[in-house]
């Protein structure tokens, strides 16, 4: 039987040709079947091609990251050597496989995360080790029928210790992993002495593994491109500093400017500062984390070994509670929907932003003085210059509250004129239209405030710490600015006032 290919003809009449229709070879659903692999594999390779940007996007802007990549895997190769060189297998015995496990577990970020691990594992191990040995031994001197027993009971009560002891705050913070570790060597070496009989042997390549293993991660660690949990966490408490006082700038020009809005390229970025405060909100786990590590770490660079690594959590935890006040002042009165008159924002406009400006000011002064690790000459001066600023708001809050709330407004309603003027009506101000205003003036005063409390953290690290001071030019020139700075500030207040007398 032959196969003919499917054909539709058409009869035309009082035609002497017919028309025949060929099926497309497009249409064939064999044609059809096979687009669907090719479309998931293009799928497939444009989530690869995906996943390759962003992982070249974070090794250009972190290149430490891709460093430490780089040292874990140097690391492990240096590691294997034991297992494929003959005398270095023979030298650890079969147990070579546990170097190549300390160093995947052992290896951190940081020098003082790898510092931390690698102790409280040799560490874990050696004292389990010992106790696993002496148990052993005094099991087998009680006989056959007693020694399972023995064995069973120190593995419950020691077991039952340790975990207890991962629940205490000290032991927890520092030693935690070692505990973890004590638990784990000695039940397996206690159990396997059963039915080993050279538990000494056992014991020993365990922990001479252990200690090749922690030993290469240190030295790749601290040796090549080391990253300091000491100085990440320097750092970031002063990156958290600066992004607060550009997001107290940001949510003051957004409440009492009106060009920020105009652009949107602008308000994006803008947007972007005011979001910057939310950094200083969730690094407290990073915080504790640094610190924590930090301790562990030798001498480097400007900090010692005894480094009051403590003061920058109490710094952290002063940044922290003067974000909740401008994450209230972003979200509760700047985004508002209640509309404040704007005689009394063009009022208040001008204490409000001269107070945020020297908030924002000092937590600028003392970023530079934590990141430059000097006293600086300039912050006494700039503290007391934000109380007068607080001081003037408070003022203007008191004869608000004093006076009839009202704005004088001309016939023509072109521009509005001081209070007191004849030529135009009061208005009086309902209280609904005043909150949002007093709300706002009031956290900047609570934001200066803890402003303040930012400065004494940062004084006091700087006295524990030993920060250098500046020398005796540097605090007269920078006095000497000062003074014309406010000199200038008050030949401009005086020629406004008799501009506005004229």
């Amino acid at each position: 039987m032959v196969n003919h290919p499917l054909e539709w003809r058409i009869n035309v009449p009082h035609a002497t040709t017919s028309t025949v229709l060929v099926p497309h070879p497009y249409c064939s659903p064999h044609i059809r079947v096979c687009t669907l692999p090719l479309g998931f594999i293009m799928g497939f390779l444009t989530t690869i091609w995906g996943f390759l940007q962003r992982a070249w996007i974070i090794a250009v802007t972190e290149p430490n990251k891709l460093m430490h990549c780089l040292k874990v895997g140097l690391a492990l190769s240096l590691v294997s050597l034991f297992y494929y060189m003959r005398p270095l297998y023979q030298g650890v015995g079969g147990n070579a496989m546990w170097a190549v496990m300390t160093v995947v577990v052992v290896s951190e970020y940081t020098v003082g995360a790898t510092l931390s691990k690698s102790v409280n594992r040799a560490t874990g191990t050696f004292l389990a080790g010992a106790l696993a040995v002496g148990v052993h031994w005094v099991a087998t001197q009680s006989g056959e029928k007693l020694e399972p027993v023995i064995l069973q009971a120190s593995v419950f009560l020691l077991a039952a210790a340790a975990t207890f002891s991962r629940f205490i705050p000290s032991i927890k913070a520092r030693f935690d992993y070692g505990a973890m570790i004590f638990i784990l060597t000695f039940s397996l070496v206690s159990v396997s002495g059963y039915r080993v009989q050279k538990l000494f042997k056992l014991a020993h390549d365990r922990l001479s593994t252990i200690a090749i293993g922690t030993s290469i991660c240190i030295l790749i660690s601290m040796l090549v491109c080391p990253v300091w949990a000491g100085t990440e966490l320097h750092n970031l408490i002063k990156n958290n500093m600066e992004k607060l006082s550009d997001s107290l700038d940001g949510c003051v020009a957004e409440y009492f400017g009106n060009d920020v809005k105009s652009n949107n390229s602008k308000s994006e970025a803008s947007h972007k500062i005011l979001q910057a405060y939310k950094c200083t909100l969730n690094s407290k786990a990073t915080e504790e984390s640094l610190a924590n590590f930090a301790r562990w770490e030798p001498a480097h660079g400007g900090f010692n070994f005894g480094h009051p690594w403590k003061e920058y959590l109490k710094v952290g935890a002063s940044l922290r509670s003067c974000a909740y006040c401008i994450e209230a002042l972003n979200g509760g009165s700047i985004c508002s929907d209640a509309k404040v008159p704007d005689f009394l924002k063009t009022h208040f406009g001008k204490f409000c932003i001269r107070l945020s400006a020297s908030s924002s000011a000092v937590l600028k002064e003392l970023a530079v003085a934590i990141s430059t690790m000097k006293k600086s000459s300039k912050i006494d001066v700039m503290v007391e210059e934000m109380r007068n600023a607080v001081q003037e708001l408070e003022n203007a809050l008191k004869s608000l509250s004093r006076q009839q709330i009202a704005s004088t407004e001309t016939k023509t309603g072109d521009s509005v004129n001081d209070i007191g003027e004849g030529n135009a009506s009061p208005v009086v101000v309902t209280l609904a239209e005043i909150v949002p205003l007093v709300t706002v003036t009031s956290l900047l005063i609570e934001i200066a405030a803890r402003t303040e409390k930012i400065a004494e953290a940062v004084n006091g690290l700087a006295d524990k710490a030993e920060f250098r001071v500046e020398s005796a030019e540097n605090t007269k020139k920078s006095q000497t600015q000062k003074v014309k700075q406010i000199s200038a500030k008050d030949e401009d207040e005086k020629t406004m006032m008799t501009l506005e007398k004229v």
